[in-house]
């Protein structure tokens, strides 16, 4: 089975790649789905961010249902390293886990190729099990506008922060097999997509 890492800054356009992928009947495992599922009420790696961050985050957890407040969590984390390294060693672990789970059910399943839908694909050193990988590449500035626009809560700095947290686009095109351009506009990417 080819394993094909997919990753891409935040606000670059992955998501709409993978959705296309998934229209082509390729199934894509996604480290972001996968990473709020590992945080819901009752998992290890809820109980391990709440030891962790209660301290520090107010109202990091909601009274109504328990969950974890994300965005207030996100703004304790981005733009402090130490901070977010702490975060990501009790997500990515639990992350790692459930991702090779899914890829064994494809595997078994017949599948020929799955996509692995991870930001931090280079980072968490996921790569290394791909086939082939692939990164979606925008401008900075174009990041940030859709950044903003995509999540109006976040202030400029906070949007800032989280692009800045990432590795470069620099290191992630020069790391990457292929590059998907996204600069333009859907339609264009998505004749990228086709193209490649």
């Amino acid at each position: 089975m080819l394993v094909i890492g997919l990753t891409g800054g935040i606000a670059s356009g992955k998501s709409t790649v993978s959705k296309e992928f998934a229209e082509n009947g390729i199934p894509i495992i996604d480290a972001d789905v996968i990473a709020r599922q590992v945080v819901e009420p009752g998992r290890k790696a809820y109980e391990q961010v709440v030891a962790a961050f209660s301290d520090d985050v107010t109202g990091l957890v909601d009274p109504t249902d328990a969950s974890l407040n994300r965005p207030a969590l996100g703004k304790a984390v981005f733009g402090k390293p130490e901070k977010l390294k702490v975060l990501n060693k009790i997500v990515h672990g639990a992350v790692k886990k459930e991702m090779v789970w899914q890829l064994a059910k494809a595997y078994a399943g017949g599948h020929k190729m799955v996509i692995l839908d991870v930001p931090l694909l280079f980072e968490s050193g996921i790569h290394s099990i791909c086939g082939a990988t692939v990164t979606v590449f925008t401008e900075k500035e174009t990041q940030l506008k859709r950044l903003l626009e995509r999540n109006p809560e976040l202030s400029e700095e906070d949007a800032r922060n989280r692009i800045e947290s990432q590795l470069s686009n620099e290191i992630r095109n020069y790391r990457a097999d292929i590059v998907l351009d996204n600069n333009g506009s859907v339609g264009q990417l998505k004749e990228n997509v086709k193209s490649t």
